[in-house]
């Protein structure tokens, strides 16, 4: 809803459903319509309710623009598996990008408070059987750090069979292929397998807990809007990527 602008504006307002459709306009440049509803998506991805300013022309062109953004869903899902060091760090990402960070492991004296003070929830249980009981949908990002088969395979199995954002496994090159071996022994298909990001994290050359945090926490936002992970510089791809289903799929548009 436009709340500052040229007075023709004021007031108008679109409204913009998951997965990027929207309906309604402002009746002005229809590339504010475009550009609006791309940047209430990524509101509506967070469940986050704020402001964007922009120009009348949908960029810097144009009389100021002034659009209030409130979502009316949930922030979404990251739920890390393994407390361990590198899980301290990724909590802390992963509230910097608006998550719901819920911690889970088995063990009881590394899933404390004292150790993640700043997760959502500290859940003390083995993580397959948490899963199986707790809410997730398509924004909710798993990331699984346990580093242990007796916890990852059970885990994967069932992980990938949900419709997530992402999944996503930490462990060497040795550790993954020898889990996939395990998973394909446990059911899990070549198409499931497939979702598996792992290792876990883009290629940024990350040593330290902190380091690895922003290589998983890049690729979710990668995969998330359809990014490369590549370089800006020198590239010639847009730097902000369309997600939205064609036009011709959304419905009519004002």
């Amino acid at each position: 809803r436009v709340v500052e602008g040229p007075p023709h504006l004021r007031g108008r307002a679109l409204t913009v459903r998951p997965g990027g459709s929207y309906e309604g306009g402002f009746g002005a440049h229809p590339e504010l319509d475009r550009t609006v509803a791309a940047e209430a998506g990524a509101f509506l991805d967070a469940g986050r309710t704020g402001t964007v300013e922009m120009g009348e022309e949908g960029s810097r062109c144009g009389a100021p623009v002034t659009v209030l953004v409130e979502t009316s869903v949930p922030p979404p899902r990251m739920i890390v598996f393994g407390a361990i060091d590198f899980a301290a760090a990724l909590v802390r990402v992963g509230k910097f990008l608006g998550h719901h960070v819920t911690v889970c492991d088995a063990r009881p004296v590394f899933a404390t408070r004292a150790r993640f003070p700043e997760a959502d929830e500290i859940v003390v249980e083995w993580p397959h059987e948490y899963l199986a009981r707790t809410e997730t949908d398509a924004r909710t990002v798993l990331c699984v750090l346990t580093h242990d088969a007796k916890f990852d395979v059970p885990l994967l199995r069932l992980a990938l069979r949900l419709p997530v954002a992402y999944v996503g496994a930490m462990g060497s090159r040795r550790t993954h292929l020898d889990r996939d071996a395990r998973l394909r022994e446990a059911g899990v298909t070549e198409l499931e397998l497939a979702r598996l990001r792992s290792p876990i994290g883009l290629d940024l050359g990350a040593r330290t807990p902190e380091e690895t945090a922003l290589s998983i926490a890049a690729e979710i936002v990668a995969d998330r809007r359809g990014g490369t992970g590549a370089a800006l510089t020198g590239a010639h791809t847009p730097i902000h990527h369309d997600t939205r289903p064609p036009t011709s799929t959304i419905g009519s548009v004002a």
